[in-house]
């Protein structure tokens, strides 16, 4: 398949779009240039982005120019999509430092050089606007009867309201569309499916202002066999940034997917032949658990590259695999001497593995905590140094949640 449209749709990323025959006939004859929005809202893509720039790769690996356009201007208003709260406020230091962060990532999944797409901050053109010109160049073609009938907007409504900052989003969004149209010839909009409100906006305010044709596509959202977000942990969102989210933890979350949630991230998330993908989500049984490591590997290998992926599903194989407990790659605390004669409970405390020691007390109640392998039946239990061997100690919570614990 030659037409990217054709490898998308059979990939399941395409929800809605604006035309399809026109978008399908454009992208097979022309070389498009299109954006998405990637608001700096934390100083690390997530794996909701990641389904973003997986879309954005296979576009340019067709031939078409991406144009990532980061929303520092935008960023200080907030997209009130999907939200039944508003936004916390940033200041100008943190958007800047989130930009800066979320460039280098951008870098491993998107080639940048010899203009091949573009890195933009909308910042650059929506900071020097004035406002009253604004609203009335821009605001002026925007009926508030159908922007209160958008879905971005109706949970806002009936949970305690929207301001009027947040009610902005959509004309600076269509406004951003309208600003790359003109001055990079950018044509096409992608973005997640809960963006399509603004997308049209974008689409409406160009053929109303210059009279051109703008297209939109949004992209599956990704979820589980539930209709709800994937890409959820215990501790919150699944990061880009090994710092935030380990290539150890971003792997055993792919690995332990549940049997119906595997086929579509295997399609969207990995560039393996759909005839491979089919072959794999059609395993039942125990055998799923091949699709499941197949998986994980190579959303592991695109994130963090192939060394970390190899890592990670050593690590993996070791603990959970017939082999005995091999103690490399796992995620790994520091601890002095000091933790001599502290309870097991107090120090996972301490280092974030539980948030109360009651979680800890129901943990070992319900014979959830082990010890190298070995149940803890006393809550009150003491470290004492003949845990640690070979200089590491490790706690299991659980089926599958290992750290290691070692002594510096």
């Amino acid at each position: 398949m030659s037409n990217v449209f054709e490898v998308l749709k059979d990939r399941g990323y395409i929800k809605q779009m604006t035309h399809e025959e026109e978008i399908k006939d454009l992208l097979s004859k022309e070389k498009v240039t299109f954006y998405i929005g990637f608001d700096p809202t934390a100083d690390s893509l997530h794996v909701g982005h990641f389904i973003a720039m997986m879309f954005m790769s296979h576009m340019q690996q067709h031939g078409h120019r991406p144009i990532a356009l980061i929303g520092g201007g935008t960023a200080q208003i907030g997209d009130p999509s999907g939200r039944t709260d508003m936004r916390q406020m940033m200041t100008d230091e943190i958007i800047a430092h989130n930009v800066s962060c979320i460039k280098k990532q951008m870098e491993k999944f998107i080639d940048f050089s010899d203009d091949k797409a573009l890195l933009v901050n909308n910042a650059d053109w929506l900071r020097g606007l004035n406002y009253i010109d604004f609203i009335r160049d821009i605001g002026s073609q925007f009926s508030v009867n159908r922007m209160l009938s958008a879905d971005c907007f109706k949970s806002r409504m009936e949970n305690g309201g929207l301001s009027f900052l947040e009610f902005n989003y959509m004309l600076m969004q269509g406004y951003d569309f309208l600003v790359l149209n003109r001055k990079f010839g950018c044509t096409m909009q992608l973005g997640g499916d809960d963006q399509w409100s603004n997308m049209i906006a974008g689409v409406d305010l160009i053929r109303k202002k210059d009279r051109k044709q703008g297209y939109a596509m949004t992209c599956t959202l990704l979820t589980n066999s539930e209709g709800n977000k994937m890409g959820k942990t215990a501790k919150g969102a699944l990061w880009l940034d090994p710092e935030k989210t380990s290539p150890y933890e971003f792997y055993q979350y792919w690995r332990n997917l549940p049997d119906a949630d595997v086929a579509q991230p295997l399609a969207l998330l990995t560039f393996l032949p759909m005839d491979e993908v089919r072959r794999l989500s059609a395993l039942e049984g125990a055998e799923i658990n091949e699709a499941k490591k197949v998986l994980a590997y190579e959303v592991t290998k695109i994130v963090h590259g192939e060394e970390e992926a190899e890592k990670a599903k050593q690590a993996s194989e070791a603990l959970f695999g017939q082999g005995g407990l091999d103690l490399t790659n796992v995620p790994t605390s520091e601890v002095t001497e000091d933790v001599f004669g502290k309870g097991v409970v107090d120090l996972m405390v301490e280092l974030g593995l539980l948030k109360t020691k009651s979680e800890g007390r129901r943990l070992v109640q319900q014979n959830g905590l082990a010890i190298n392998d070995e149940k803890v039946t006393d809550f009150a239990m003491e470290i004492t140094k003949d845990l640690f061997i070979d200089g590491a100690m490790m706690i299991k919570q659980g089926k599958k949640k290992y750290n290691r614990v070692v002594i510096k």
